[in-house]
């Protein structure tokens, strides 16, 4: 918190010698203009300003907000850092639990990038079954397996529209020589090998298929006599085993040659209807005539053979992550936090993404005191998490390998993203930081490179102010500001 015992006397010194000097001075700090006063005036203005530091100043600047009619009433808490010593600069109300507001997607992003990395894509694969007869009739169905892409189709961070893929399908089927389907489209959704994970989501039994895992049933009850551990090499899924599964029993991945249980009971991502639909849709109006309809078929037991007709793989999750801190996209956000669940649980509910971003922050050390998390987006008044929790997660994690991209997804002050049109003056180019924005709050959460050359990491998070949101912006900007100069 301040403490404003240790500048009261040289700050009423440096009032005295103004005011000796001009007679009576004006509230403002400044004067207008220089050039209309007194060169003995502007000497005093000279001389009581370097009687302060830069962290007075921002004390002192904080002080003020007592009596300002935006933030008198409200409730608001505010806090710099110092990465390099891990001590608080300044302060003020930094351990009193306020709304977020979109400074939740901090969190949410982080764990992802965490737990997925940077390079993570998914993936959904065109197929076919059967015979395709020299007359380019194929006697079959086509497969559409996706994997819960979030960005399929949205034009987002560099994601390509419906039309777009369905078209580079439809090349690619002409490619092949396909010139109808006697069949149908069957959707579904799979855990591809692309990305290497090490771990399949947890609480399903997965089914071996090619380049991918078809889920087979749930884990829940399964017989322990039958599991094998997966030797230690670089890429475990090189075996050709048929079921894997983390083993309920002793939390590794293992695999077994046969697999009798029940049907899968977590929540899958949805399978790509949208886009099969479509296909089918586009299909018929390039005359490729296909007789059957779209299936959706997520548990299959017995998986016909196939043949890969071709791919359309995501933006990366950096990319997405990228727009969605950029945009505050709360869509992508929710997604996010849905994923991770199934990525880590096997279940895509809110409940499990929310389980799995606690529990990754529990072991990272964050501060839970005051934490209530309760969406991926920061949309809930529910929310909740402390000025000082922020800045000493965001600390933790300068030093992880994913932290660039992290950082470089924040919105720059003045330039880019939500904080394009904030910081116009001092500030610009400054501050990287995620904006937050709700019914009377308005929250900024970042980093910030002082005029000398330092990082130091911020939280300012405003709840219940009055006048409008611009006003409260300007406010914002009027406790930054004098912070660069640390």
């Amino acid at each position: 918190m301040i403490k404003l015992k240790k500048i009261i006397v040289p700050v009423a010194f440096a009032f005295s010698a103004l005011a000796m000097g001009q007679g009576t001075f004006a509230s403002s700090t400044y004067p207008q203009s220089y050039e209309n006063q007194p060169s003995s005036a502007v000497k005093d203005v000279v001389s009581s300003e370097k009687l302060l530091t830069a962290k007075e100043i921002v004390d002192i600047n904080i002080n003020s907000m007592a009596t300002d009619p935006v933030l008198r009433n409200a409730n608001w808490g505010f806090v710099v850092y110092d990465p390099k010593t891990k001590k608080v600069i300044s302060s003020y109300n930094e351990s009193e639990p306020l709304v977020p507001a979109s400074t939740t997607k901090l969190l949410t992003t982080e764990t992802a990038l965490n737990l997925l990395g940077e390079k993570f894509r998914w993936i959904t694969q065109l197929e076919y079954s059967g015979t395709l007869n020299p007359d380019g009739i194929l006697d079959g169905n086509l497969y559409l397996v996706g994997s819960g892409d979030p960005s399929l189709g949205t034009n987002k961070a560099g994601a390509q529209s419906y039309s777009t893929i369905v078209a580079d399908f439809l090349a690619a089927m002409n490619s092949k020589g396909i010139k109808k389907v006697n069949g149908n489209i069957i959707i579904q959704t799979a855990v591809f090998k692309l990305n290497k994970t090490q771990k399949l989501p947890e609480n399903i039994v997965w089914l071996e298929n090619g380049n991918y895992y078809l889920p087979a049933g749930t884990t829940l009850n399964i017989n322990p006599a039958n599991e094998k551990l997966i030797s230690k090499q670089s890429n475990p899924f090189s075996e050709s085993k048929n079921y894997y599964y983390i083993s309920p029993y002793i939390q590794q991945m293992v695999y077994a040659e046969k697999f009798e249980n029940g049907g899968v009971t977590t929540k899958l991502p949805d399978a790509p209807a949208y886009l099969a639909n479509a296909l089918r849709t586009a299909m018929v109006k390039s005359k490729m005539p296909i007789t059957g309809k779209v299936m959706t078929k997520m548990n299959d037991a017995e998986p016909e053979k196939r043949e890969i007709i071709t791919s359309y793989l995501s933006p990366t999750l950096a990319e997405i992550l990228f727009y969605t801190n950029q945009h505050s996209d709360n869509a992508l956000a929710e997604a996010t936090l849905r994923m991770v669940g199934f990525q880590k649980k096997g279940d895509q509910t809110l409940e499990s993404g929310r389980a799995v971003v606690l529990n990754h922050l529990t072991s990272e050390g964050f501060d839970t005191a005051g934490l209530n998390y309760l969406d991926g987006s920061g949309l809930s008044h529910y929310n909740k998490v402390t000025p000082i929790a922020q800045v000493k997660f965001l600390t933790s994690l300068m030093n992880e390998k994913y932290f660039k991209s992290y950082f470089d997804s924040l919105p720059v002050a003045g330039q880019t993203g939500t904080l394009k049109r904030m910081f116009a003056g001092p500030g610009n180019g400054q501050i990287f930081a995620k904006t937050g924005t709700l019914n009377k709050v308005k929250t900024l959460a970042g980093y910030m490179k002082t005029s000398s050359g330092r990082t130091l990491v911020f939280s300012l998070l405003i709840n219940n102010y009055a006048g409008s949101v611009t006003q409260v912006k300007a406010k914002m900007e009027k406790i930054l500001e004098p912070a660069l100069n640390l």
